[in-house]
């Protein structure tokens, strides 16, 4: 995309935690600044093979939340997985850079934090999340009119339609065949088990200041309408398009413009029938959770965090099955003490408390 646009950007800095190889070959196209390799392991490779260009080289989180108080820096792109966002997400607020946010669970595990940090150097962070640009782009031109509700999209992963009984044998290669999405192996496992959409409605509750109750969901298996907007009227506004996180990216980065793009456009005699759902989220049990945490509040969305981003690695290595993953979080945010208010220490603790008894219990 920035290839596509590139009269308008200027990448002034690259950073990955290990795909090195990734790195190498975005620095030697897009000739940066900086790169920075958070595993420091990878530092000699990287250094290396960047040794004919005029670019800086770093590693370590420290670097990667240094370099992003650079003068040069009119924007930040978040896209760090999980848990690992948070700080450089704290750090770039802190230098009064706007954000383009990936990471949903930088949200997920201190949105209050998040937003107030936002609210007090006053810095927009923008969506990337396709349902959450959905919503800030139906949300253009209607800032000064009451939201009732919003409704995220989901389109029910590669399990949807099926009961407990069915999911007792599905395997790691299974949960990876996302139906619509091409994503990484831990979002993908998330919208199978629709923690992904919780993780969202956490992340909506934040970004557009609503309450729990105002954050809806419904499967959507066509993945074309991105989320809808309800107004206090009544009326719903819905954005559409084709499954393709290109168009989020450019539109966060290029608010309030509209870049023209060579996209593939939707044609609606390709899709005569769009369908919706409830979600099963008796049979899915991690968007429940998601809610009884939002509605618990505190640091209990940061446990659930945590909670899942072990059961989903220990999926991945075969060590726990499909349904023991929901159990682990269930059970991790039973066991874990609430903090009403945290801040950030609070959230650094929670993280890790809850990350250790993740794999006791699944130890015992």
């Amino acid at each position: 995309m920035i290839a596509a646009q590139s009269p308008h950007f200027d990448v002034e800095v690259i950073t990955a935690n290990n795909n090195v190889d990734l790195l190498i070959e975005q620095a030697r196209k897009f000739r940066p600044n900086v790169v920075v390799i958070s595993n420091e392991s990878h530092y000699k490779k990287l250094k290396d093979a960047l040794a004919d260009l005029p670019v800086k080289v770093y590693a370590g989180e420290n670097a990667l939340c240094s370099v992003l108080e650079m003068d040069s820096i009119d924007m930040v792109v978040a896209a760090l997985v999980g848990y690992s966002g948070l700080k450089p997400v704290v750090k770039a607020l802190e230098a009064g850079k706007p954000i383009a946010l990936a990471n949903k669970e930088a949200l997920v595990v201190a949105g209050e934090m998040i937003t107030g940090l936002a609210r007090e150097k006053g810095v927009n962070i923008y969506p990337i999340d396709s349902e959450h640009s959905a919503i800030f782009q139906c949300l253009v031109g209607e800032f000064h009119n009451p939201v009732e509700k919003v409704i995220l999209t989901a389109s029910g992963g590669p399990f949807r339609g099926m009961k407990k009984k069915e999911l007792e044998k599905v395997t790691r290669a299974q949960a990876l065949k996302h139906p619509n999405w091409s994503m990484g192996a831990k979002v993908t496992i998330d919208s199978a088990t629709l923690m992904n959409k919780g993780l969202e409605v956490i992340e909506a509750r934040w970004l557009f200041g609503l309450e729990p109750a105002q954050v809806e969901v419904v499967i959507h298996p066509q993945s074309i309408v991105h989320s809808l907007v309800q107004f206090q009227d009544g009326s719903i506004k819905a954005q559409l398009g084709l499954p393709d996180m290109r168009l989020p990216i450019q539109f966060a980065l290029s608010y309030p413009q509209r870049l023209k793009t060579d996209f593939e456009r939707l044609d609606f005699t390709k899709y005569p029938s769009l369908t919706f759902e409830k979600p099963d989220m008796e049979t899915f049990r991690n968007l429940a959770l998601a809610f009884e945490a939002l509605g618990r509040g505190g640091n209990m969305p940061c446990v659930l965090n945590a909670a899942n981003e072990v059961a989903v690695e220990l999926f991945l290595e075969d060590r726990i099955g499909f349904l023991e993953m929901p159990d682990l979080v269930e059970r991790c945010l039973a066991g874990m003490a609430y903090i009403g208010k945290p801040v950030f220490e609070d959230y650094v603790n929670t993280d890790r408390e809850a990350r250790i008894k993740a794999r006791e219990m699944v130890k015992r």
